[in-house]
């Protein structure tokens, strides 16, 4: 364009100095000055609009027309930055926002219309919309879920910003976008931590966590990174999985400006007694988070024996290195399957909880105690993540019956509440987290599909998306599960961390019974171990035959 530009000038100066300054009969001088302007705006025009319609612009806007259409819920600060962040996104088109101001409906915000979330089942069939982004990143849980009754029947899919405090800066970017799960709406609103309980147990503590790579272990190193331990111990047997923790916990460290202290990630297996003993002589930690557990319920169940030298001799091996070299504190991340239990997972962690009472009761220098609490929402098999797994490759849902029940936590909260209940124990106390209510599995199910922007398939809507179904329940599974064996557990000083009261068996006692146990996992007699997890674990009624593998396999 300069080039042409310069080739009109030079050409209008001959031409107006022609026409204009010399004149010429019978023609106007004004024309001399109005057709190199003429001649610039037509070959200027030409050649924009070849380039518009050969080059990448026409298309451009072709495939922009063609992107997924998207509302933003929300016009506040955080949604108009949004939209001017998506404003040349090759993901999705932002074509208005929705908001509950009155006020603001009907006005152009960023170039774009603000409408009444009224209007929604409207705009999605004029403007083709497919998802709404939800900009509230202040809005708590009831509000979000207010919200979604309103957007859910449009059948659009819904997107969210994390909280405020999870934005960098305050700073909105599209990166920020994420599918809204189902963790923001089954979870509660926080409560504020004390930070009393939270460094009591870890600040300037030397700091052990087995089982690290897991769900709970996993958020508890991260959250003790926070908390400026001395030394920070990742006792794990996945060679792989205690590698990516390292790495991702060296980089939060790194991250949070923290005062530096160690990170040592040390691969070993509970069971292993030389192993855990080396260990707890070499660092003598302050603080034992024991999380190392088998918990998934039908896999322990067709593999009993191993369920139990885990959940309960690794539990005693762990316990045993601690009370040798006078660890201080002692947390046994324990689970509600182990209240009067139907199957052997239940069983082995209620034995486990029982190893710690007993020893408790011998006061010894190292205070133990056991935190009990349900499903964390997102957890290694969780049914949240088989669920969304399920939907993404079109169904179907696969439930094991539509009366059950379970509890839900997030990890960071679970994570959270372990810490100050360790903070609080005296000794032998079994710590209760107040799940809220429980929910139900097919309605979770349900709820996941509409957030998906996806439709229940059922015999009253035949032409839906995703279908639900039932399978029965698996060995050892229970409709619901329950948190207290007794009654009236007693409150604490923290509003969500109950104590229950517990019976246990002296420890001469038990001991003596975990010899024989030993004695008949030697030979995998799997009848005389169920037999003594029935005598020494009060409640446990199994739901049905053995199903040990090889039990199985040999035909007993």
């Amino acid at each position: 364009m300069i080039a042409v530009l310069k080739a009109i000038v030079v050409y209008g100066l001959v031409y107006s100095a022609i026409f204009t300054a010399i004149g010429v009969n019978g023609i106007p001088r004004t024309v001399g000055l109005i057709q190199p302007i003429l001649l610039l705006l037509t070959v200027g025009s030409s050649r924009a609009i070849a380039r518009y319609w050969l080059g990448g612009l026409y298309r451009g806007q072709l495939q922009r027309n063609a992107l997924p259409k998207a509302l933003i819920y929300g016009a506040g600060s955080a949604g108009r930055q949004l939209a001017a962040a998506m404003a040349n996104s090759p993901e999705m088109r932002v074509v208005g926002f929705l908001d509950d101001d009155d006020r603001l409906h009907g006005r152009i915000l960023n170039g774009l219309a603000v409408y009444s979330p009224a209007d929604l089942p409207m705009l999605v069939a004029s403007l083709e919309v497919d998802d709404v982004l939800l900009a509230l990143p202040s809005a708590g849980r009831h509000r979000r879920n207010e919200i979604l009754r309103r957007v859910l029947p449009a059948r659009v899919s819904v997107r969210t910003l994390p909280s405020v405090t999870d934005l960098a800066q305050g700073r909105v970017s599209i990166a920020d976008v994420r599918e809204l799960d189902i963790d923001d709406l089954l979870g509660r609103e926080p409560v504020v931590p004390d930070p009393q309980l939270l460094s009591r147990n870890i600040t300037g503590k030397m700091v052990l966590v087995t089982g690290a790579g897991g769900s709970i272990g996993s958020e508890l190193c991260r959250q003790i990174v926070n908390l400026g331990p001395a030394a920070l111990l990742l006792v794990e047997q996945n060679e792989y999985v205690l590698y990516e923790l390292h790495q991702e916990l060296s980089a939060l460290q790194a991250d949070a400006g923290s005062p530096t202290f160690r990170l040592v990630p040390l691969l070993a297996s509970v069971r292993d007694e030389i192993r855990m003993g080396e260990i707890m002589a070499a660092w003598r930690p302050d603080t034992v988070y024991h999380t190392a557990a088998y918990k998934h319920v039908p896999l322990v169940e067709h593999n009993p024996a191993e369920g139990v030298r885990n959940n309960v001799l690794g539990t005693l091996t762990v316990a045993q290195a601690a009370i040798a070299q006078q660890v201080a504190d002692f947390v046994l991340i324990s689970t509600d399957k182990a209240v009067r239990p139907t199957n052997v997972m239940g069983a082995t962690k209620r034995l486990a909880e029982m190893v710690l009472q007993a020893l408790a009761a011998e006061k010894t220098v190292t205070k133990f105690s056991m935190v009990r609490f349900g499903n964390v929402l997102g957890s290694s098999g969780s049914v949240v993540p088989k669920f969304r797994h399920q939907i993404k490759t079109g169904g179907p849902i696969t439930l094991t019956h539509p009366e059950i029940t379970r509890y839900f936590m997030t990890i960071p909260e679970a994570a959270q509440l372990v810490i100050q209940a360790g903070a609080m124990a005296k000794g032998g106390d079994v710590f209760v987290l107040d799940m809220g209510e429980p929910v139900k599995i097919i309605d979770l199910a349900r709820r996941m599909v509409e957030l998906s922007g996806l439709k229940m398939r059922t015999a009253q809507e035949p032409d839906g998306d995703i279908e639900i179904e039932v399978t029965g329940l698996r060995p050892g599974e229970k409709l619901y599960e329950e948190l207290l064996i007794g009654d009236s557990p007693e409150p604490t000083q923290h509003s969500r961390i109950m104590k229950a009261h517990e019976d246990c068996l002296p420890w001469p006692v038990l001991q003596g019974k975990l010899d024989e146990l030993r004695c008949a996992l030697e030979v995998n007699d799997i009848p005389t171990v169920r037999t003594f997890l029935l005598a020494l674990v009060s409640g446990y009624r199994p739901n049905g035959g053995i199903v040990d593998w090889i039990h199985l396999e040999r035909g007993m």
